[in-house]
């Protein structure tokens, strides 16, 4: 077991989860050298932090491996003074309230959208939305306001509904 220092259990873990941990960074990051620089950190951080693990049932491993690695990310966006927030006075857009339909539209290239945000956005979207965290939580790892929070994640929403009214428009069968 990778808990023991066991080589072929830690090789067995990482073969596993490495592709999961690597969406989860890329989520966050866009550049693919700094994917790779956080996950090999996240990975020295499973390793060396195994023994804290506990089995919960059922995908305990994998949810705990996401956070450690979630954590590494947001560490080093912080790090590298990766977060800027604009306000919403500043950029002039149209928020509309209606969400898109997402049905046709390839989960790679809605990816792709959310990756294209600029980092605030994106970390407020990510953190919201896939990692469940409420605007209270957000600001608290972030040493934001909660409406800091609440503003990047509707406009965020906003540029990611733009973007894929634009790809609807560009690819009909998207529709």
């Amino acid at each position: 077991m990778a808990r023991q220092d066991n080589p072929v259990a830690m090789k067995t873990l990482y073969n596993r989860y490495v592709r999961y941990l690597t969406a989860i960074c890329s989520r966050y990051i866009d550049n693919e050298d700094d994917v790779r620089d956080v996950l090999q950190d996240a990975f020295l951080k499973i390793f060396s932090s195994i023994d804290k693990f506990t089995y919960l049932g059922e995908g305990s491993l994998k949810s705990w491996l996401a956070k450690v690695t979630v954590n590494e990310t947001l560490r080093f966006i912080k790090r590298n003074g990766r977060l800027d927030f604009v306000s919403l006075e500043k950029e002039n857009i149209d928020i509309e309230d209606d969400e898109p339909e997402l049905d046709n539209i390839p989960i790679s290239e809605i990816h792709n959208m959310i990756r294209e945000l600029k980092p605030g956005y994106r970390t407020i979207f990510n953190l919201y939305v896939f990692e469940e965290k409420s605007h209270k939580e957000i600001a608290s790892i972030l040493n934001i306001k909660e409406s800091t929070s609440a503003s990047q994640l509707h406009r965020a929403k906003a540029i990611l509904a733009d973007k894929i009214r634009k790809y609807q428009t560009l690819t009909p069968y998207a529709r």
